[in-house]
């Protein structure tokens, strides 16, 4: 299941998770988190939606459905998010929650109120997977090193730090689960930026996960296939396939 907002461009957020989610042969359930007016190039406005109906969209799925993994992408506040993962894992006690932490839009527009250092802390407690990119992670910590922002938060849970913005490692993403660190390094020789490569690798690390392989295999899967749509085509969008 995904909880993501709806992009009527497709690049991003709840359709991109579906298809991601195909092409890995999973059965994609969505529930939206927010209403976007945009284009690839363009993040215009958003309406967000109550946590109370997201949940009312999510509890009909979660009580019928064994759901063991979900990720969760846009909201509007760490406040919103948190209170939406502790009700998701009442629903569905045993799920594991992917969090992809969407605290700026690739068009350049942030939701300050989704930072909230304290608030924070106290999520990563509730999930299994948070996958910032660089700029995330520094903004969840207050550090001034991605890397030892990652190893921070990863006193909570399993972090994957994006290598998209990495500034001396540029596609190296690090995943960190306790005292064990796994390198994953570029393959694509060329690839473009892409409007929603973020929630892409998130789909497809959940997807990996929900077929049954373990959390570096899923990651590093989940690169191979984010690659491939970076280097699909030089627009902001990308062709999905395995």
């Amino acid at each position: 299941m995904s909880f993501a907002g709806l992009d009527p461009s497709g690049g991003a957020g709840l359709l991109a998770d579906i298809k991601t989610f195909e092409q890995h042969m999973v059965n994609g359930m969505g529930v939206c988190t927010a209403i976007t007016v945009q284009t690839p190039e363009q993040f215009i406005s958003v309406e967000w939606i109550p946590v109370t109906h997201i949940l009312a969209q999510a509890k009909p799925l979660l009580c019928n459905t064994r759901l063991q993994y979900c990720k969760i992408g846009i909201m509007p506040d760490i406040q919103s998010l948190l209170e939406l993962v502790r009700q998701v894992k009442q629903l569905s006690p045993g799920i594991r929650i992917i969090v992809d932490p969407v605290l700026k839009a690739s068009a350049g527009v942030s939701f300050p109120g989704s930072i909230h250092q304290q608030a924070w802390k106290e999520l990563l407690a509730e999930i299994y997977l948070l996958t910032p990119n660089y700029d995330e992670a520094l903004l969840l910590t207050g550090l001034t090193d991605g890397e030892a922002a990652a190893r921070q938060l990863s006193a909570g849970c399993a972090v994957l730090l994006k290598g998209g913005h990495h500034k001396n490692k540029p596609g190296y993403d690090i995943l960190y689960t306790g005292d064990v660190i796994h390198t994953f390094p570029p393959i694509q020789k060329e690839v473009f930026p892409k409007h929603g490569s973020g929630c892409v690798l998130s789909a497809a690390i959940t997807a990996g996960l929900a077929r049954g392989v373990s959390l570096p295999e899923a990651c590093a899967n989940g690169k191979v296939y984010t690659e491939k749509l970076l280097a699909s085509h030089s627009s902001l969008t990308g062709y999905h396939h395995i």
